[in-house]
C-alpha cells in the first residue's frame, strides 16, 4: 500500500481532489498526534496535586501550567479552609482553668457555635476530684468542646456547697442544661463514660455509646419500694 504521506505524483492529485489532506493538514494532525501522546505519556501535576501536602504545593509551583495553577489555587484555598476547621475544632483538647474575671470572655464571649461545658467545684471534696479527673479524659476525647473547672466561689459568691458539684453546659452563652449536687451524678462510682452519656444528652458532645452505660438499678429497686402491695382478694369479706 502507498504512503499516504509520500511526496509522489500520484499524491499530489488525491490531494488537489480532497481524497488526501494537504500536506499542512498532515503537519498539524501529526503534531496533535504528538501533543497527545505526551498528554497520556506524562500526565499533568493536576492529576496528583490532590495527594501534595501544602508545602509539596508550594515547591512544586514553578512545574504547573496555567491549567494546573487554576486548579491548584483552588485547591490550595479547599485545603486551608480545611486545614483552619481542624485547627479550630481541636483547639483545646485540656480543661481551662478559670475565675470569675474570666467568665465573660471565656464563656459568654467563647465564640458561635461552640460548646462550653463549665464544672463547679471545690477542693476537699471528693466527687469534685472525680469530675474533674474525667474532665481531663474528656476534654482529650472531644477537643472541640471547651472544658472549664473554677472554684464555685470564685464565680458565685457565696455558692452553697450542697450544691456542688455543678456542671453548666453552654452554647453560645446560654445554658443548655445544668447538673446540679451529689445525687445527679450517683456518687462516686460515676465513671467516665456514664459522665460522657450524661453530657451527650445535652448535644454538647457526639457520644460513639449506643447505651446508658450505668444500669438502672437504683431505679429499680425505687420503684419496687414505692410500688403499693395489692389487697389478697377475699380479705375484706374474711375481715367482715
Amino acid at each position: 500500500m502507498q504512503d499516504p504521506n509520500a511526496d509522489t505524483e500520484w499524491n499530489d492529485i488525491l490531494r488537489k481532489k480532497g481524497i488526501l489532506p494537504s500536506k499542512e493538514s498532515l503537519k498539524d494532525l501529526e503534531k496533535q498526534a504528538e501533543e497527545e501522546e505526551q498528554r497520556v505519556l506524562q500526565p499533568s501535576i493536576v492529576k496528583t496535586y490532590e495527594d501534595m501536602t501544602l508545602e509539596e504545593l508550594e515547591d512544586n509551583e514553578d512545574e504547573f501550567n496555567e491549567e494546573d495553577e487554576r486548579a491548584v489555587a483552588m485547591y490550595r484555598q479547599q485545603r486551608l479552609a480545611e486545614w483552619k476547621a481542624t485547627q479550630l475544632k481541636n483547639k483545646f483538647g485540656e480543661v481551662l482553668e478559670i475565675s470569675g474575671k474570666d467568665y465573660v470572655q471565656e464563656v459568654t464571649k467563647a465564640g458561635e457555635g461552640l460548646w462550653v461545658i463549665l464544672h463547679l467545684y471545690r477542693q476537699g471534696i471528693p466527687l469534685c476530684a472525680l469530675i474533674n479527673q474525667h474532665f481531663s479524659g474528656l476534654a482529650r476525647k472531644f477537643p472541640d468542646v471547651k472544658f472549664i473547672k473554677a472554684i464555685s466561689t470564685t464565680c458565685i459568691p457565696n455558692y452553697p456547697d450542697r450544691n456542688l458539684p455543678t456542671i453548666f453546659v453552654y452554647l453560645e452563652g446560654d445554658i443548655k442544661a445544668q447538673f446540679i449536687g451529689l445525687l445527679v451524678f450517683g456518687g462516686m462510682n460515676l465513671t467516665m463514660d456514664e459522665l460522657e452519656w450524661k453530657l451527650s444528652e445535652s448535644g454538647a458532645i457526639k457520644t460513639s455509646l449506643e447505651e446508658n452505660p450505668r444500669k438502672p438499678i437504683a431505679d429499680v429497686l425505687l420503684s419496687s419500694v414505692l410500688c403499693p402491695v395489692p389487697a389478697r382478694r377475699g380479705s375484706d369479706s374474711e375481715d367482715d
